[in-house]
């Protein structure tokens, strides 16, 4: 069976589950034996979202090879176990600059480039490069924003072109939304329609229309937006709202979404059934039981999340994986966000009421440092369950440094240019370089886990590989003193003997990693140190 492409598209409104739907393909098309990836192309000029503030954008995903992307990136991950990189996501920003430095270069011979067909051509590279690498089944890509967009309207154009090229090997999957007008009591389909003949303007149309709405669709409005869309009503499908996002292949697969697929592919039965009797039911029934087991969770566990992002998208990785962990120990993780900001020495336990445990999270820049640190003198003189993450490592380092060892004015050297302690400070090959971007450890690290620590008795193993997203590390002129005052190193870098993970062994969990251990964490394989968290949580 020669590759095959779907591209979701999405009109009508933003934030209607894109990255979602096209995890759920996925996650189906596994289910039936397929070898799928998932890409996602957006529109915006940045180069990756590396840079962008997270309370506006989200979270910065890793990949395994160190790219910053788009957090859609890690539903992907979450749903169908993938490992993707950099050749799953691309922005505008990043196509454009592979075209101008062919441009500098001289690739072009001197010719005029233009979007049609220059850009449109480093598009439709990218699109097919994954298939030809790994010999995949199927590739389905996701084109962020809105149908409609300016700036979204070379990467239409780069799928109306390869719609052509491929054939019956490329697919449209157009996702819209269903409005329910409260005043007349029904549901309004002509803002899909409107979405659809955009669409269609483009030289796009679509082979099958999943139609977000709160309230049940029933077969006569999805005939009519059948008709008015030229699709066949068995093609126009219904995405409900759900419990949770983990139901929502289930509720697809009901609804015939897969089989669709298959058809509009035109995978022969043949091909279809060698593919069912190879799949591992297994993989198919664990899914089902976890989202049994999400439903039947009704005791709540509150975790505190101290930050200074108040966006929901701004820990999403986090919070998704503390309530997968959360599901598994039969509990319903409730995340609250604790602004790092308003945390003062006087007003520290009234802030952090509440919680039966405590994550520090990650960030960058020096606004609500001075809360972190003293939120973590609180927790750790308390002996409350806390984990940090990234910065929220580093944080515990300087906290234990200034009110253990002594040393009053420690510091990171990314906050504090004059601090004679800089217990965090940044790589020295990594002081010299330009870019932002380039100072950055990025991606899968290796790590030597401390016998018989907290965090190898978590893994169940002596050496992992994590990803990382940082430009500063603990100071390792300080570790030794750190380690004699009772503060462990429980995992090292093999290569550089940079500190991976600390912990205080004579405290109940508290636990910081350098790394983000929330990249590596799915719905069938949640992460280890999230569920010994939670299981230090129960405990105490």
């Amino acid at each position: 069976m020669s590759t095959k492409f779907i591209f979701v598209t999405g009109g009508v409104a933003s934030s209607l589950g894109k990255g979602v739907m096209a995890s759920t393909i996925g996650r189906l098309l596994q289910n039936r034996g397929y070898r799928i990836t998932i890409q996602k192309f957006d529109p915006y000029i940045n180069v990756d979202p590396g840079t962008l503030n997270p309370n506006e954008h989200g979270e910065c995903y890793v990949t395994v090879d160190g790219y910053e992307c788009d957090l859609d990136l890690g539903h992907y991950e979450r749903f169908t176990d993938i490992k993707t990189t950099r050749w799953n996501s691309f922005t505008t920003g990043r196509i454009y600059m592979e075209v101008i430095d062919k441009e500098r270069r001289g690739e072009y011979g001197g010719k005029t480039v233009q979007v049609v067909p220059h850009i449109t051509n480093a598009i439709k590279e990218n699109m097919l490069r994954t298939s030809k690498d790994n010999n995949l089944d199927f590739v389905i890509t996701e084109i962020g924003g809105t149908v409609g967009d300016i700036e979204g309207l070379p990467f239409l154009e780069s799928i109306r072109q390869l719609k052509w090229e491929l054939g019956e090997d490329a697919i449209v999957v157009h996702l819209a939304y269903v409005p329910y007008i409260a005043a007349a009591g029904e549901l309004k389909t002509k803002p899909t329609q409107h979405s659809v003949k955009q669409l269609q303007s483009f030289g796009i149309q679509p082979d099958c229309i999943i139609l977000r709405s709160e309230h049940p669709l029933s077969m006569d409005l999805r005939r009519k937006v059948a008709g008015f869309c030229n699709v066949r009503p068995d093609c126009v499908l219904h995405s409900p709202d759900v419990s949770t996002i983990y139901e929502l292949p289930i509720k697809m697969h009901e609804d015939g979404l897969d089989d669709v697929i298959l058809r509009l592919c035109n995978v022969d039965d043949n091909e279809i059934a060698a593919h069912s009797s190879s799949c591992n039911n297994d993989f198919n029934e664990q899914w089902k039981r976890f989202v049994d087991l999400r439903k039947t969770s009704n005791e709540d566990l509150h975790i505190g999340f101290i930050g200074k992002y108040n966006l929901q998208d701004a820990y999403k990785s986090i919070t998704e994986s503390m309530s997968i962990a959360g599901t598994y120990k039969h509990r319903k993780v409730k995340c609250h966000f604790i602004d790092s900001e308003l945390i003062t020495e006087d007003n520290v336990e009234q802030q952090l009421a509440g919680m039966q445990g405590y994550v520090i999270c990650p960030g960058f820049g020096d606004r609500g440092i001075e809360g972190k640190i003293t939120a973590a003198k609180y927790l750790r003189e308390n002996n409350i369950p806390t984990l940090g993450i990234c910065l929220g490592m580093q944080i515990m380092a300087i906290e234990f440094a200034r009110n253990v060892l002594g040393y009053s004015d420690a510091h990171s050297a990314e906050f504090s240019k004059t601090t004679k302690n800089p217990v965090i400070d940044i790589m020295e090959e990594q002081k010299n370089l330009v870019y932002v971007g380039n100072t950055m450890r990025l991606g899968g690290y290796e790590c030597e886990l401390l016998n018989d620590s907290k965090a190898q008795k978590a893994y169940g193993k002596d050496k992992i590989i994590e990803r990382h997203r940082h430009r500063y590390e603990l100071n390792n002129r300080y570790i030794a003193e750190m380690e004699s005052q009772g503060m462990v190193v429980s995992g090292k870098n093999p290569r550089s003997a940079l500190a991976e993970i600390i912990e205080l062994p004579a405290n109940h969990w508290y636990l910081g990693t350098q790394f983000h251990p929330e990249y590596s964490s799915t719905v069938l394989n949640p992460h280890p140190l999230f569920l010994a968290f939670l299981d230090a949580v129960l405990n105490k």
